[in-house]
């Protein structure tokens, strides 16, 4: 229904009346109009061709101590409902496909606004709205033809890379995309302020020497072939410049359109959050309503603190134990075009991921000292792991803060840290990755009780019962020929880390195709830990869909485990189904394709690709075990790093949970936490932050600081 100025009259004065209702005071509207508590704002969206369904109403604030946003999607009426207003002026307005901005006005909570949308005035400009893997969908690969590369001497493809699916992996989640997305505006144009260059290659040629990164991405070109990457980046770039335009994306429908999603600023602008926790992973009820955590990998040393109830953003500085830890360093082979030569990463500590455990304290994987280890990790000592397996190096450690006390304590592992995540066991063993040849863990309670680092901590090599006996035993090494009386070591890093409820370990491991690995730690893990191994069906034509390379993982309460792959698919691989023996001689990772299923995420696919897949390139896959977004237990939820939201597998098809504004919404994890039970979708939600290297590709430009989220989905579009 148009609401008519008359009918907007009614509402309005009807609002100043309104009676209270349960304590709060309810505007109550006539017929179909929208009732309204104080705290909303609610109103229709109209185009010239009458209501707009599935487009989004933006509202956002800077009068509050944190600058704050709320963002909500209209219903098949082009009606729509901003629910929980803090009390401020806020500017208001529409977004959606096929659309431009329309004007911003001014409003406070409490009001009917109805909108007006504006239509784009062509493809182009409806386009500038499309989210980053729509534009990312254009860049055209190799075909399969021109693999295995056959050097600078013949078609410029690197000899290394041996396949179409090797060089997709290092386009996406194995290299560029695993710091920022592509398709953003601030990667599929060339800045003004880099300069000016004869041809597109040189253009990207000078772009990926920029900034205190730029060597990584430097050298990382070198691993496709420079000059054949260089020409297929430029070609993207060029295409888009003279005008291609990415298909357009579908408007939100059905659970889509009940999304509410709230943001808050926090952090710097010249810093970047990796990861966010608002709760225990393994009950999500614990610190209901109380601070978010980030973690600020490489940039800074402090963790950002956000309390979502008062809106502000504040922070707990970071030290390290040993002063000469080493800081990220400054070099930069050319300047930023953002920020000429300044250098903006500074962090010793180098925070990766945090956890909150069940006493609400912050753990984190965190460097405290040089990464040369002492005495007791080393070959020669007594300590239970380092006989079995000395460690030489651990680049990054652990350290807790327990928010109760303000107190920071160090500890110093043997192991490499990465990701960490607690176990549901007696001892809240605290299993963590990235040891490189080993799998590292602390028994928190242990070290709650004597505050001894190295009787706390253990770690292990991965072992594969390749006799298949069900018994760990004397090993052969990776490269060495099997023998019948001996296990294998698995080469390689365990990446993301999830224990199950059944008391396994799951984890990745990066490369292609790469795997997905389930450790069984037995008794006594440091020698009797035992590693199962399972690649994705990359290249088997008997399985109905193919893919590759596992980034991030979870398990959920069956012991399935969901991954995101580079191919462009969320991932599941289900052990219970495997028809051939899961230890043994021949179990050496492609022995169980029955295992998984694949579901393509849904965006396009990329040019010039013609298997399953599309482009977008899921970080992380999370699970959310507990249903603490609403649609139900087990739900497995992608990154979306290149679709700019979250993508929620819900019965076997995909809700996106695109965030509109502002555009190029990245990140790398997510928890969800409850509130308050009986508060419906009200008391529970997902968190997530911005996680890319580079906020200042963001629409809203240099000066973009990281921002906290929050998606809820409530049972209807106008629920209060």
């Amino acid at each position: 229904m148009l609401r008519t100025p008359l009918t907007v009259g009614i509402v309005i004065g009807l609002a100043v009346c309104a009676g209270v209702v349960s304590g709060t005071r309810a505007f109550q509207a006539p017929g179909n109009a929208i009732a309204i508590d104080p705290d909303d704002l609610a109103g229709t969206v109209t185009g010239p061709s009458g209501p707009e369904a599935g487009v989004w109403v933006i509202a956002e604030t800077s009068d509050l101590p944190t600058p704050f946003v709320k963002i909500v999607v209209t219903d098949d009426r082009g009606r729509y409902l901003v629910p929980d207003l803090p009390k401020a002026n806020y500017r208001v307005w529409v977004r959606g496909y096929g659309l431009v901005d329309s004007p911003k006005t001014q409003a406070a909570p409490g009001k009917t606004l109805d909108l007006r949308a504006v239509p784009a005035s062509s493809p182009a400009a409806a386009a500038q709205y499309y989210p980053a893997a729509h534009w990312l969908s254009l860049m055209e690969m190799p075909g399969k033809q021109e693999f295995p590369g056959t050097g600078d001497e013949g078609n410029g493809i690197s000899t290394n890379m041996k396949s179409q699916g090797d060089w997709i992996r290092s386009v996406k989640s194995g290299g560029c995309t695993a710091c920022h997305a592509l398709g953003t505006k601030g990667t599929r144009e060339i800045p003004a302020a880099l300069g000016s260059f004869p041809t597109g290659v040189a253009a990207w040629d000078r772009r990926v020497k920029s900034g205190q990164a730029g060597a990584q991405m430097s050298g990382a070109l070198n691993q496709f072939g420079r000059a054949r990457v260089l020409k297929m980046f430029a070609d993207w770039t060029d295409r888009i410049r003279a005008g291609d335009v990415p298909p357009a994306p579908a408007r939100p429908q059905g659970l889509e359109r009940n999304v509410v999603i709230t943001q808050w600023d926090w952090a710097d602008p010249k810093a970047y959050l990796h990861d966010v926790v608002s709760t225990d992973r393994r009950n999500p009820r614990v610190n209901a309503n109380g601070p978010l955590y980030g973690a600020l990998e490489l940039s800074a040393d402090y963790v950002p603190v956000l309390n979502p109830v008062t809106n502000t953003a504040s922070r707990v500085p970071l030290t390290v134990r040993d002063p000469n830890t080493p800081p990220t360093s400054p070099a930069m082979p050319e300047p930023s075009p953002y920020w000429a030569d300044e250098v903006i990463w500074t962090s010793k500590n180098n925070v990766h991921n945090p956890m909150l455990d069940h006493k609400g304290r912050l753990w984190l994987t965190s460097a405290v000292r040089p990464s040369a280890n002492p005495p007791e990790c080393k070959e020669g000592s007594s300590h239970p792991s380092a006989k079995a397996f000395p460690v030489a190096n651990a680049g990054r450690h652990l350290a807790m803060y327990d928010p109760a006390t303000k107190k920071l304590t160090h500890i110093g592992t043997c192991f490499g840290t990465h990701h960490l995540m607690f176990a549901e066991d007696a001892n809240h063993t605290l299993w963590t990755s990235g040891g490189g040849q080993v799998v590292g863990w602390l028994n928190t309670k242990m070290f709650d009780e004597t505050q001894d680092e190295m009787k706390s901590q253990g770690w292990t090599a991965l072992i594969r019962d390749a006799n298949g006996n069900g018994k760990r035993d004397a090993y052969v090494e990776p490269d060495q020929p099997l023998d019948a009386s001996k296990d294998q070591r698995i080469g390689g890093a365990l990446y993301a880390v999830a224990p199950a409820p059944d008391g396994s370990v799951w984890g990745t491991q990066l490369g292609y195709p790469g795997a997905i690995i389930r450790i069984v730690p037995g008794s006594n893990p440091s020698e009797t830990a035992l590693t199962e191994i399972y690649q994705p069906p990359f290249d088997n034509p008997n399985v109905p869909v193919r893919g590759f390379s596992p980034r991030g993982g979870d398990v959920d309460r069956n012991g399935v485990y969901w991954t995101a792959l580079a191919s462009g698919h969320l991932a599941s691989f289900d052990r219970r189904k495997c028809k051939a023996a899961l230890n043994g001689p021949a179990a050496t990772g492609q022995h169980c394709p029955e295992g998984w299923t694949l579901y393509t995420e849904p965006v396009p696919q990329l040019k010039g690709v013609t298997d399953s897949g599309s482009a977008e390139a899921s970080y992380y896959t999370w699970v959310d075990q507990f249903d603490t977004l609403g649609l139900g237990r087990n739900v497995p939820i992608d990154t979306g790093n290149a679709a700019e939201g979250l993508l929620a597998l819900k019965d076997g098809k995909f809700v996106t949970l695109r965030v509109p504004y502002p555009m190029g919404f990245y990140t790398k994890w997510m928890d969800g936490r409850i509130d308050d039970e009986k508060a419906g979708w009200k008391g529970r939600g997902i968190w997530t932050t911005i996680s890319t290297r580079t906020p200042f590709h963001m629409e809203t430009g240099k000066g973009t600081t990281s921002k906290v989220m929050k998606f809820q989905v409530r049972p209807e579009p106008l629920a209060k």
